[in-house]
C-alpha cells in the first residue's frame, strides 16, 4: 500500500510540474506575442520630444525631427505645438492620415482635453503623441520593423515552482503614494496599493505594489541585474489577494521593461525599497538589442 501510494503520488507530483511548466510556456509565448503585435515594443523606431512652435519632420537633415532614412518623403510636414496642443500639417502632396483619414488641412493631434492622441501614418510608419509630466513629443513606429520579423523571444531562468511563492498584501490605512522615477529622471507620485510580504529561505521580505489600471504592479531589482538580467530591474503583475489579502508572487512571470528592446521607451525603475538584497533566478534574463 505504501509504494503504491508514493507511486501515485510522485505521478500526481510530475503531472503537476508538467502542467506548470507548459502554463510558463505558454505565458512565455503570450509575451512574444504581445511584444510583436502593432501596440507593442519592437516596433518602436524614433522618439522624438517637441520643441514650442513648428518642428517640422521628414528624412531631410534640416527638419526639427529626423525620421529613419527611407521611411518618408524629404520634408513630409509640420508639428505646431502650443500651450500642450499639437497640430499636424502635411506638405503639399503628402499622404499623410490622421485616424487613418488623409490631411487636408491643419488637423489637432492631441491636446489635455483628447483622451488620447491621434494615430497618424504614413506608409508602414504610424506615431501618436506621449506626454511625460511637462514633455511632449512623438512616439514612432515602423509596422515593417526588422526585430518583429526576427524577436524569437528574450531568454528565460528554468522554470522552477519555488520561485512561485505565497504573499500577503498589507494595504495601507489610509490612500499613499510613493515616488516613482523614469529613465528620463522624472519622478511621479503613483497610487501605492500596499506591501507584499513574503518568504525565501525563511527570510522575510517585502515589495510595494502600486497600480497600473486594475491590476497590481510590481517593479523590482535584485543580485541579477547588471549580470544576468536587466540593470534597471524587471515587471511583474501580481494576481488580485483573496478576502484575507492572500496572492501569488510568481517570479517565473517576472519580464523585462520595454527599455531592454527600444531606446525609445520611458521606463519607470525601482523604488529603492524594491531591490531585493538575493539574485532572483527566475524569469526573463536580459536581451541585448541596443
Amino acid at each position: 500500500m505504501g509504494i503504491c501510494f508514493l507511486f501515485i503520488t510522485c505521478k500526481m507530483l510530475a503531472q503537476e510540474n508538467r502542467n506548470y511548466n507548459t502554463e510558463i510556456d505558454q505565458w512565455s509565448i503570450a509575451r512574444i506575442n504581445a511584444l510583436k503585435a502593432d501596440n507593442g515594443w519592437l516596433n518602436l523606431v524614433g522618439l522624438y520630444w517637441l520643441n514650442e512652435g513648428n518642428n517640422s519632420f521628414g528624412t531631410a537633415k534640416s527638419n526639427s525631427i529626423i525620421f529613419p532614412k527611407g521611411s518618408i518623403v524629404a520634408n513630409a510636414g509640420t508639428l505646431f505645438l502650443e500651450n500642450q496642443l499639437v497640430k499636424l500639417t502635411a506638405a503639399s502632396g503628402v499622404a499623410i492620415k490622421v485616424n487613418d483619414k488623409i490631411v487636408k488641412t491643419t488637423e489637432t493631434v492631441y491636446s489635455k482635453e483628447l483622451e488620447k492622441s491621434a494615430s497618424m501614418s504614413y506608409g508602414s510608419l504610424h506615431w501618436t503623441v506621449i506626454r511625460r509630466e511637462d514633455k511632449i513629443g512623438i512616439r514612432l513606429r515602423d509596422y515593417n520593423s526588422s526585430l518583429v520579423k526576427t524577436f524569437k523571444g528574450a531568454d528565460r531562468f528554468p522554470t522552477d515552482s519555488n520561485w512561485r511563492i505565497e504573499a500577503i498584501l498589507q494595504t495601507p490605512a489610509n490612500s499613499s503614494t510613493i515616488p516613482i522615477t523614469n529613465v528620463l529622471g522624472q519622478t511621479i507620485q503613483m497610487k501605492l496599493l500596499g506591501k507584499l510580504l513574503f518568504n525565501i529561505n525563511k527570510q522575510t521580505y517585502s515589495l510595494d505594489v502600486v497600480e497600473e489600471e486594475t491590476a497590481l504592479f510590481v517593479i523590482f531589482g535584485d543580485l541579477t541585474n547588471k549580470k544576468e538580467t536587466y540593470g534597471a530591474g524587471r515587471f511583474m503583475y501580481i494576481p488580485a489577494p483573496d478576502s484575507s489579502g492572500r496572492t501569488v508572487i510568481d517570479f517565473n512571470k517576472a519580464f523585462n521593461p520595454p527599455c531592454v528592446f527600444t531606446p525609445y521607451a520611458t521606463c519607470p525603475l525601482p523604488p529603492k525599497q524594491n531591490i531585493l538584497p538575493i539574485p532572483i533566478t527566475a524569469g526573463e534574463k536580459n536581451y541585448i538589442t541596443h
